[in-house]
């Protein structure tokens, strides 16, 4: 689920996928949810001309001393290509079990931690299956870095394979393991998600039809009870930051700066983005997006979101059985899985943190 609110368009940006209504001085909020059609963005008529416009917070940071992350794109794009090869895999479905089966076999010989439940949803009981990898590292305390890998459950009955909707960040993970296994890692210790039951099981009401349960009730299963079970066991306090990836293979890539995200992280991601020579894919226009990390956020969790909403013109791939692996890049994959790791690194070498 999005509520997405653009207040800034650099004009070096290429024209936009979304239509641009220009006010003076003003922005009007705009809304999209999971269960979707049309989004559209409100910009102001005077742009800023750098990220520093953004008011991300000046941080002392660690000097950039070592060799950059290398990160496997074409892996990560075959990881992708194998994921949609399953066919649509809405919650409950055999390819989402298959989904499941893939991920874990991917897991073998790493500590992983299984959180499975049966969520009450419009549509009934449903399975939900939560995975975690862990990944000790040398300092007390835990990175966790999620994605989604459901499909839109009310596209179930369509062909719509959520190549970039879950599987491309789904698959920058398992390249992520790659990175990490075997490995006591520099810093904190990182947990990688893949969470479950994030789409919207009920349609978004646009036909006419009252909804049996209130949208913002009804998406985010999967992550939100991984955050409650966290915070009931004490695993909360020891969780640093949180690290979301959420359509980030786009051929066109440019990752958002989320307004809903923790401000002195983005500024960590906007630095290790620019490090790699990869700023010019990152922050091009801020948007409010409500998605995976919110539960952690509400817990006090500094988090923040890669996502690139801005998909195919007028955003027309998005939710659409569009959303094809052809639209995708392993250039796009390399850029923030790379980033990511970068960002992993200064994290692990700041002393403090900022507070939550």
């Amino acid at each position: 689920m999005f509520r997405a609110e653009v207040y800034n368009l650099p004009s070096t940006r290429r024209s936009l996928s979304f239509t641009v209504v220009l006010l003076s001085l003003a922005w009007v909020p705009i809304s999209c949810s999971r269960s979707k059609d049309t989004a559209q963005a409100n910009a102001q008529s005077s742009p800023p001309a750098s990220a520093t416009d953004y008011s991300l917070p000046n941080l002392s940071l660690p000097p950039d001393s070592a060799s950059p992350p290398v990160f496997n794109g074409e892996q990560a794009f075959q990881y992708v290509k194998e994921i949609v090869a399953f066919g649509p895999r809405p919650l409950g479905s055999g390819n989402h079990k298959k989904v499941e089966d893939f991920i874990l076999a991917h897991l073998k010989g790493v500590d992983v931690e299984n959180d499975v439940f049966t969520a009450d949803t419009p549509e009934g009981k449903l399975p939900v299956h939560n995975i975690v990898a862990k990944f000790p590292g040398t300092k007390d305390g835990i990175i966790v870095v999620a994605s989604h890998y459901d499909t839109n459950y009310p596209l179930r009955n369509t062909s719509f394979v959520g190549a970039n909707d879950g599987g491309s960040s789904s698959a920058l993970l398992l390249e992520l393991v790659n990175q990490f296994r075997g490995r006591n890692l520099e810093g904190y210790s990182v947990w990688l998600v893949w969470d479950d039951a994030e789409e919207a099981i009920e349609p978004d009401g646009s036909g006419g039809l009252p909804r049996k349960m209130p949208f913002e009730d009804d998406s985010l299963y999967g992550i939100t009870h991984l955050a409650q079970k966290w915070q009931g066991d004490g695993t909360i306090k020891k969780i640093k930051t949180f690290l979301l990836a959420d359509m980030v293979g786009d051929a066109d890539l440019n990752i958002e700066q989320d307004s809903n995200s923790t401000p002195w992280l983005e500024a960590v991601v906007y630095e290790a983005a620019t490090r790699l020579g990869y700023q010019s894919h990152f922050f091009a226009r801020t948007m409010a997006v409500d998605d995976d990390h919110i539960p952690f956020l509400k817990l006090g969790v500094p988090s923040a979101d890669f996502i690139d909403f801005d998909y195919g013109y007028n955003d027309v791939y998005w939710h659409t059985t569009q959303d094809t692996v052809d639209k995708l890049s392993p250039k796009s994959l390399e850029i923030v899985g790379a980033t990511m790791l970068e960002t992993i690194r200064i994290l692990g070498k700041m002393e403090p943190l900022p507070p939550k």
